[in-house]
């Protein structure tokens, strides 16, 4: 009836534990010492293994100090709001300063 084999598509290697990227990297024989490397060196092994080219899409630190511009402005209006009572807007600045930092980390 219906002999058809799913095609297995293999997980994003950065989504990958460092457990299925050993397994990964035991199977390429260009590989060598996959039990003594960590999640990041074990990645960039594989992908030089397969020839794929690695992202440079890293922000710079530039972005990092627009951001912390950002989070100090935002900080400003934040205790405006506080001293006039505004509890509703010290929430919101309160919500995008959490944001902006989460992004600096993400940067970093």
């Amino acid at each position: 009836m219906g002999d058809k084999k799913k095609e297995v598509k293999e997980k994003p290697l950065e989504k990958m534990t460092a457990k299925e990227l050993r397994e990964v990297g035991k199977q390429i024989p260009e590989i060598t010492g996959v039990y003594g490397m960590n999640k990041p060196e074990l990645i960039s092994a594989i992908k030089k293994a397969r020839g794929i080219e690695k992202d440079t899409k890293k922000t710079s630190s530039a972005s990092v100090r627009e951001i912390k511009k950002k989070i100090k402005e935002s900080r400003a209006k934040r205790m405006a709001a506080l001293e006039s009572n505004d509890n509703k807007m010290a929430e919101i600045y309160r919500r995008r300063i959490k944001r902006l930092k989460k992004k600096t980390r993400r940067a970093a």
